[in-house]
């Protein structure tokens, strides 16, 4: 390819909006165009770096025994309906036709791959199975952001197993897991799996594949002194014990006054105890399709709540909660509850709630203080193995300096861009989607299913955000061209001509070699090079009359001379 034809729109301004610098190298490189939020046009060196993943990707699944196939982009919401999920997936777009049908935009293809599936799968004797596609997804995303890591519209391999035992399942589970390893590994990325929250695929067994980079949206929890890693939604410590003296009440339940006292530290300073024995309350607002309902969640004083936990908490109670959100003064006192001074005696009959949920730290909780459900005053001496009917649920956010709960080292904090998710599903869809085979007794059962995503687009931005340098971008082994021969003065005529031969030798060879013939500076020539992110650039300049070129790596801007006499050969050995 010569640079001259190709279209490579770069530009030296920062685009608008863009923060990250994976999203504005991509839009200054000329590998993407936004043409609306949240969605970008692939360029032509966009499509060839994305080409060469899907190349990646597709080699490693096959590799895994996987078979690809290409599922509609639209599916029907009759579908959706009859999995459950069509009230629940909250990012979902819709589109209805002529005839007054309505389709989902497919943003992932459970529900499509088990109706394939049940049509085609009779018996045990065709299982497994795995399918699995490299396609378009659109997820109706509120707020699209940092261009490729959270656009609306993107390209993803989703892969569906099918099995007849938890056995058969769990083999290609960790089947899967080795393939995105492998995967990872090939695109050189520093990356940790993590146990993860399910989200709205559902299943159990979830697990994440982090790139890291400061940037990240994910936070995740890792261990300094053993492998345990995950996302702070599914993070787990070691229950925290306190040595200090416990409040000693007079009596049980003891009411005491405590005039304008309202937060934790004002709490422990006001009984002179430390904050583990302080019950805190963090009230949400339930969501439901046509209503809403409050949530009372308790735990330590100084343990912070994780939203997915408490949400998951609700979904355990109620599979119809939505969502949940904040709670403002005016929804607490709409329930005549005082912010400050909430605790969980008679609070059931205050609210008339169903979700009152305590972490599980509290479980045999004794000597606490809590709210009394009235301004200024708290209980003293509450013991909670005396409360019956109490649901106890993972609800904290794990903080950094707690203890492993798996060999007790201390847990730090990193930030991670997803970049894979894979999910035991088992019988999530099959069973409301009446999708079964017949077993080796002649049985009708549901299928086992396994569930394993791998986000193919936002993986140029992944890799970006831990490999690009302040020139520009860094891809390694997957960057557009393999090599860029710049030519330094395009009215020479010996340099033309000699990189020139270069370029058409290499051609034949199959290097993948772009020949930069434009009549621009070289300095600009350079800056694009550093830009883009071309694996090596070759430079035919002033030196060629000494017999020497000069190749450069761009990982690092290593730069070494070469004689010219023998350069063909040494780019052979090189590339």
């Amino acid at each position: 390819m010569r640079f001259s034809t190709f279209f490579a729109p770069t530009l030296k301004e920062v685009p608008k909006d863009a923060v990250l610098k994976s999203h504005i190298y991509l839009l200054r490189a000329g590998f993407i165009h936004q043409i609306g939020s949240g969605i970008y046009n692939f360029l032509p060196l966009g499509k060839i770096v994305m080409d060469k993943i899907k190349v990646i990707v597709q080699q490693e699944m096959n590799r895994a025994g996987a078979n690809e196939i290409t599922m509609g982009f639209l599916t029907p919401a009759s579908l959706w309906e009859k999995s459950g999920r069509y009230e629940q997936y909250g990012e979902l777009a819709l589109f209805t036709d002529k005839k007054g049908a309505t389709f989902v935009l497919g943003p992932t293809h459970e529900e499509c791959v088990t109706e394939l599936a049940k049509t085609y799968i009779k018996s045990y004797k065709q299982l497994p199975l795995h399918l699995y596609q490299i396609h378009l997804k659109f997820r109706d995303e509120l707020r699209p952001r940092f261009g490729l890591l959270r656009a609306r519209e993107f390209v993803m391999k989703d892969g569906y197993s099918f099995h007849d035992s938890i056995e058969s399942l769990h083999t290609e589970f960790i089947n899967i897991r080795d393939t995105y390893v492998r995967i990872f590994e090939r695109l050189g990325l520093d990356f940790r799996i993590v146990e993860a929250d399910s989200g709205a695929i559902g299943g159990s067994g979830s697990r994440e594949f982090m790139v890291l980079a400061p940037c990240g949206e994910d936070t995740i929890v890792t261990c300094n002194a053993c492998d345990y890693a995950s996302n702070i939604e599914a993070a787990i410590r070691k229950a925290k014990t306190c040595g200090d003296i416990a409040p000693q009440a007079t009596s049980p339940y003891h009411k005491f006054a405590t005039p304008n006292v309202k937060t934790i530290d004002e709490l422990s300073a006001f009984f002179k105890v430390n904050p583990f024995y302080l019950m805190k309350a963090v009230v949400k607002k339930v969501i439901f399709k046509d209503t809403t309902d409050i949530a009372i969640f308790f735990m330590r004083g100084k343990d912070i709540l994780e939203d997915t936990k408490a949400l998951n908490a609700l979904k355990f109670i109620d599979s119809n909660v939505l969502d949940m959100e904040d709670a403002d003064l005016a929804f607490l006192e709409s329930y005549n509850l005082p912010q400050g001074s909430i605790g969980p005696i008679h609070l059931r009959t205050l609210t008339n709630s169903r979700f009152i949920v305590f972490d599980n730290e509290l479980q045999y909780g004794e000597d606490l203080i809590c709210g009394a459900n009235e301004h200024g005053y708290h209980y003293v001496g509450v013991q909670l193995e005396e409360f019956k009917d109490i649901i106890y649920r993972d609800l904290i956010a794990v903080q950094e300096g707690d203890l492993c709960a798996k060999c007790g080292g201390t847990l730090c904090y990193s930030k991670g861009i997803e970049v894979g998710h894979i999910f035991k599903l088992e019988e999530k869809y099959s069973k409301p989607m009446e999708a079964t085979f017949l077993d080796s007794n002649g049985i009708s059962k549901p299928f086992i299913m396994g569930c394993y995503g791998l986000g193919v687009s936002r993986l140029l931005s992944a890799i970006l955000e831990q490999k690009a340098d302040d020139k520009g971008c860094v891809w390694g082994d997957i960057a557009p061209f393999s090599l860029d021969i710049i030519i330094s003065n395009m009215k020479n005529e010996e340099e033309v001509k000699f990189a020139t031969m270069l370029y058409e030798h290499l051609k034949e060879k199959g290097i993948e070699v772009i020949l930069d013939d434009r009549s621009e500076r070289f300095g600009s020539k350079i800056a694009d090079f550093e830009l883009i992110g071309f694996q090596y650039a070759l430079i035919i300049g002033k030196k060629l009359a000494d017999g020497k070129v000069e190749l450069i790596q761009r990982d690092g801007l290593i730069k070494k001379e070469y004689a010219s006499s023998n350069i063909m050969e040494s780019l052979l050995e090189i590339l």
